[in-house]
């Protein structure tokens, strides 16, 4: 699962994933590592998980992850091809989820694009790409489903009423994620083609260093349009946060956060926001060896939870131990929290909450 980090050049985009890429854990420093010069694996920032090595001492610790992407600016035009259009679209349709830069801050020796401020034309320069986009793969499938629905075939002319509903929402400026379409009907029909604007985004406003803890006007009107498309916004100052990348100690970096009212690197919860993003939650499992954190979807059952670790033991699951990650940091230890009887023994139908602390009973 990754989420792409999109916007108009010179916007903080590559300057915010080497932030990312670089985010030195608050506890320990945990390795980084690069898949491709654009690709990053970054450690998701988790309490619960310090909390637990601070319990258990185990000899080492394993956060859990999300890929990052760093997609090239786009430009208007490109869903013709323009600038690094085809590289742009082909590298975003790979993504599951996207997280949208928009620039809410002024400063003359940064060149904008468009050669003003304003984050509302940004978003819509970069939406209409997209849209124009999945108009051009909306025709594309109509034409093969035109074809068949005139045989007669009921399938092809349901599938072809709910590609009409697309088709009229892209060509009015909706994206797809905001076209009301019944939720059978959308994971039968739409979700299997992968549209563009069907992912869903977080908008990131890229603003001043003296705007970072309350955002600005710029923020304010990003916050409107967000709203009225059920999205989330997150305010970031791109610039200090890469300052603080640098700085070597944690005692140096929780100085200058404290001068900016922060209580921890807007990069963290970023990281955070693009893991609920992508539907992603995390469960735990802790020995003295080992203090781990695992990725799982949610909704997740404990079989296929366990299936992350080894699918033997999801093919052999018999049950999962499991404790709560409140009782877990209450008691302070599983040999307590068993005395204390808030050990759960859970089986096959079981749906894994996050945060929960599991062993896993198999046989193979």
């Amino acid at each position: 699962m990754k989420a792409g980090i999109v916007g108009l050049p010179n916007v903080g985009k590559s300057t915010l994933f080497n932030c990312l890429s670089q985010a030195k854990a608050q506890s320990a420093n945990f390795p980084f590592c690069t898949i491709e010069p654009n690709v990053g694996v970054v450690n998701v920032p988790d309490p619960r998980l310090i909390k637990l090595e601070e319990l258990v001492q185990p000899q080492r610790v394993i956060p859990a992850t999300v890929e990052i992407v760093d997609i090239a600016g786009l430009v208007k035009g490109a869903s013709k091809g323009e600038g690094l259009g085809n590289q742009f679209l082909a590298n975003i349709r790979e993504t599951d989820a996207i997280l949208h830069v928009l620039r809410c801050f002024d400063n003359d020796n940064i060149v904008h694009v468009e050669g003003r401020v304003n984050p509302e034309s940004d978003k819509e320069i970069i939406d209409m790409e997209l849209q124009l986009k999945d108009l051009e793969t909306v025709e594309k499938r109509l034409e093969k489903v035109h074809r068949a629905a005139r045989t007669g075939n009921k399938e092809a002319q349901k599938e072809q009423d709910v590609l009409n509903q697309v088709k009229h929402g892209l060509s009015s400026g909706i994206s797809v994620r905001g076209i009301e379409i019944d939720e059978d009907l959308r994971k039968e029909f739409i979700t299997p083609v992968q549209f563009i604007t069907d992912k869903p985004v977080l908008y990131v406003c890229n603003v001043d260093e003296e705007s970072a803890a309350t955002g600005n006007a710029y923020v304010e009107r990003v916050r409107a349009l967000a709203q009225a498309e059920g999205a989330e916004v997150l305010v970031l100052a791109v610039a200090t946060e890469a300052d603080i990348t640098e700085l070597e100690t944690f005692e140096e970096r929780q100085m200058f956060l404290d001068d900016l009212g922060l209580d921890e690197p807007w990069a963290s919860k970023l990281i955070r926001s693009a893991y609920a993003l992508l539907n992603l939650q995390t469960y735990f499992t802790a020995g003295e060896k080992e203090v781990r954190a695992w990725t799982i979807p949610v909704g997740a059952t404990a079989p296929q939870a366990a299936g992350v670790i080894h699918s033997d033991f999801e093919k052999g699951f018999i049950r999962a131990e499991v404790i709560s990650f409140d009782h877990y940091a209450q008691y302070g230890s599983e040999s307590k929290v068993r005395e204390a009887g808030k050990l759960g023994v859970e089986g096959k139908e079981y749906i894994v909450k996050d945060g929960d602390v599991m062993h896993f009973r198999f046989n193979v």
